[in-house]
């Protein structure tokens, strides 16, 4: 699988089916647990955001990562090496958010570049996202491993500082301004309904409670406006009333938090006379 890529050669490319690690460390019989000697640094996944799911699409986060080889090991050899990142909530030595994609690059006969994409699938059956408990920071860890010419493998789990937020996915409908069109002073009365994804059930259900700012972006402006902040009921559902002023958009914007995903709401046209 190796080839050349706009001037870089490819060392390594791994595709592996979501929910399933590439790497033949994880399946080798009486692999040896050591040190590898291989070092990963500049690890960043998904760019440093947190990661938002929904309740059926799969999510790919990438990630990017340096490799430097041991001694004994080069990148004219790729298939003697691998790493691979991955995200768990229990122990390291079980990866639950595993390679979607990855391909190396050489850098030098010694180091190589890597980036790719990780795998996260909603459906209950893969097991890793399984209730709402699973918004929350999930720990980083890395699978090396080294294969020997006489068939031994060595593998090494690392551990990684920091981690990476898995988030609910949030919506909120389209802004419904009425009436429409609207006199100059009179009120408009402002609708949407703001909602997440439920990990348990696996369907979106409202989210009461949230605070949802509105704003207004005047015709022939470049940015919106923050009008007011409105709570959504038990429902999820947020109404409130402005003072019709020029023609201009309306529209929702859900800020998230620490378990939940951003919204933005489609724009409604108000036209004034």
């Amino acid at each position: 699988m190796n080839a050349g890529i706009r001037g870089r050669r490819r060392t390594a490319a791994v595709i592996a089916t979501a929910g399933a690690l590439a790497l033949s460390v994880l399946n080798a019989p009486a692999a040896q647990a050591q040190d590898t000697g291989i070092v990963v640094t500049d690890l960043v996944i998904n760019k440093g955001k947190p990661v938002v799911v929904g309740t059926s699409r799969v999510v790919e986060p990438s990630f990017t990562f340096d490799m430097t080889l041991p001694p004994g090991y080069d990148t004219n050899h790729p298939l003697r090496y691998d790493a691979q990142p991955f995200l768990y909530q229990r122990s390291v030595m079980y990866p639950e958010i595993q390679l979607s994609l990855r391909t190396c690059y050489e850098v030098s006969l010694k180091k190589a570049h890597c980036e790719g994409t990780l795998s996260v699938d909603p459906d209950p059956s893969q097991g890793q996202i399984v209730s709402n408990r699973d918004a929350t920071k999930w720990k980083i860890g890395v699978a090396l491993a080294l294969f020997k010419a006489n068939g031994e493998v060595v593998q090494e789990f690392e551990t990684r500082p920091g981690g990476v937020s898995l988030r609910r996915a949030a919506r909120l409908t389209v802004a419904d301004a009425t009436p429409e069109p609207v006199a100059k002073g009179k009120k408009i009365a402002l609708t949407s309904r703001l909602t997440r994804a439920n990990w348990t059930t696996h369907r979106n259900g409202p989210y009461a409670g949230s605070t949802v700012s509105l704003q207004f972006r005047a015709k022939g402006a470049t940015t919106f406006k923050t009008l007011k902040k409105v709570t959504t009921n038990s429902a999820g559902a947020l109404r409130t009333t402005v003072t019709a002023s020029t023609d201009g958009f309306f529209r929702w914007v859900y800020y998230g938090n620490t378990t939940t995903g951003t919204a933005t709401s489609g724009q409604d046209y108000i036209d004034v006379r």
